[in-house]
């Protein structure tokens, strides 16, 4: 059976995530949450950003974490970042399948109001919500800026990337 548009699952909705009450709920689809360099300090700290409140599924942040962490560690080198996923998919979407499908309108009403079945997971997310954050030395700044912005194209949200920490040492650059 085809997955169903992203689009369908933008809109907030009331948090389900109670798991100790469902079956069946699949796993996040995101591998890590932390990758690079996790024991050095690093100066400059790059945050990507929601503009708007969505749900986010774990498919799009596995997508914006792959993206953005083969960016940057082709330009910048395993050894001089550390790239963290700041959200987590806790909420729990479903899906009334009997109402999938091209003319399914036309066949039956079915149950109104049906529950649905657990299909995936989201992470609801407000305007001003750290998506993503990357720490990295002066010289790659316009690297982890790149990597955000490859990632922000992932996301159902407008994002906006912005300089955390060590703003004063790109004076030129930001």
């Amino acid at each position: 059976m085809a997955r169903k548009p992203a689009r369908m699952w933008r809109r907030l909705e009331r948090p389900y995530t109670r798991k100790e009450y469902i079956d069946g709920v699949p796993g996040p689809r995101i591998r890590q949450f932390d990758m690079g360099n996790r024991t050095a300090s690093f100066p400059v700290m790059v945050t990507l950003v929601a503009e708007e409140a969505v749900q986010i599924r774990d498919m799009a942040l596995e997508a914006a974490r792959v993206a953005a962490n083969k960016y940057i560690t082709k330009k910048a080198g395993s050894s001089n970042y550390y790239l963290k996923v700041r959200i987590y998919p806790h909420h729990v979407l479903r899906e009334h399948k009997m109402a999938v499908g091209a003319g399914a309108d036309r066949i039956s009403q079915g149950m109104r109001k049906a529950f649905g079945k657990p299909v995936g997971l989201a992470a609801q997310v407000e305007p001003g919500t750290k998506i993503m954050s990357i720490w990295t030395k002066p010289e790659f700044f316009e690297a982890a800026k790149e990597a955000l912005r490859r990632a922000s194209q992932k996301l159902p949200t407008p994002t906006r990337i912005v300089v955390e920490k060590g703003a004063e040492l790109l004076k030129g650059k930001v």
